[in-house]
């Protein structure tokens, strides 16, 4: 007796045949880094000292804490980038971005974090539309690498939420206190170099001018010091990350107005020539009427 096949059904089968290979090797490889933790398991002194020595490196310390306003106030915390180098020295702990699904217009994704001594797992799954805003319109993304750097940028700080959510919170706040402490005992470059490389990264990638910045501070960018500098690399990172934006630190509406002491120096020299030059003019038409009286 004939069979008929289904040739839709058949790719049916091959799909799921297809997903749950997947799924299995998967599986193994996951089973196999939970047995590698445990015949390796981690020297928490050992970790906390490596991050430390992270910390330590100028490069790690500048890019990473920032800053953000929040009901005026100012909240501080560990950047991407730090978050990264936790995790990495931390030792035995997965972390990444999965894209779980695409459909049209948007993508389903899943950031992660997994403690594979502990077993402690955090993971966040959100929404990421195939679109981004470029000059004050909405474009759609229809580049496959467009869209997979659009999830990887939204998922950098769910990411870095996930790593936070594992990693002891003590060792956090000493590799955040380390990162300051080398950033304000860095004597490589005098400070006024340094703050001078600010201002202008400042101005080349967010238009934030010197005037901008001093008028947030209050004061002239040749009086800042060590500490202010510090706050001004965690702004840096705020904007970098995508913590905040540049409207909620400086007002592009205030200008600088103050004016050079030459300036103000001509303007007075001007405005002290005019009653001289009336008192003249008038001499000189009270001269020209009494000689034609005279006459």
């Amino acid at each position: 007796m004939n069979q008929l096949i289904d040739p839709n059904n058949d790719s049916q089968q091959q799909g799921g045949l297809l997903a749950q290979a997947s799924s299995s090797r998967e599986m193994e490889e996951v089973k196999g880094q939970i047995f590698m933790a445990k015949q390796f398991p981690r020297n928490v002194f050992q970790a906390e000292q490596r991050i430390l020595d992270n910390c330590k490196r100028e490069s790690l310390a500048k890019v990473a804490v920032y800053q953000y306003p929040r009901g005026g106030q100012k909240v501080e915390g560990p950047s991407i980038r730090l978050a990264e180098v936790l995790a990495q020295n931390w030792g035995n702990l997965a972390f990444g971005v999965k894209e779980l699904e695409q459909r049209e217009g948007e993508s389903v994704a899943m950031a992660y974090a997994w403690d594979l001594e502990t077993n402690v797992r955090q993971e966040k799954t959100f929404t990421v539309k195939h679109s981004m805003k470029a000059k004050g319109s909405i474009k759609k993304l229809t580049d496959p690498r467009d869209i997979y750097e659009k999830v990887a940028n939204d998922g950098a700080r769910r990411v870095r939420a996930c790593i936070l959510g594992v990693i002891p919170g003590d060792i956090v706040e000493k590799a955040l206190n380390q990162c300051n402490e080398t950033l304000r005992g860095n004597g490589d470059k005098p400070l006024k170099d340094r703050v001078n490389s600010a201002l202008k990264a400042f101005k080349e990638k967010y238009r934030v001018t010197q005037e901008m910045i001093e008028e947030r501070f209050g004061y002239n960018a040749e009086a800042f010091t060590e500490y202010d500098y510090v706050e001004l690399i965690k702004i840096f990172n705020s904007l970098k990350d995508g913590m905040s934006k540049v409207n909620d630190w400086f007002s592009k509406d205030n200008k600088k107005t103050a004016e050079s002491g030459l300036v103000k120096e001509f303007n007075s020299e001007k405005k002290e020539d005019k009653p001289s030059q009336n008192t003249d003019e008038k001499a000189a038409t009270s001269n020209g009427t009494d000689t034609e009286t005279k006459q």
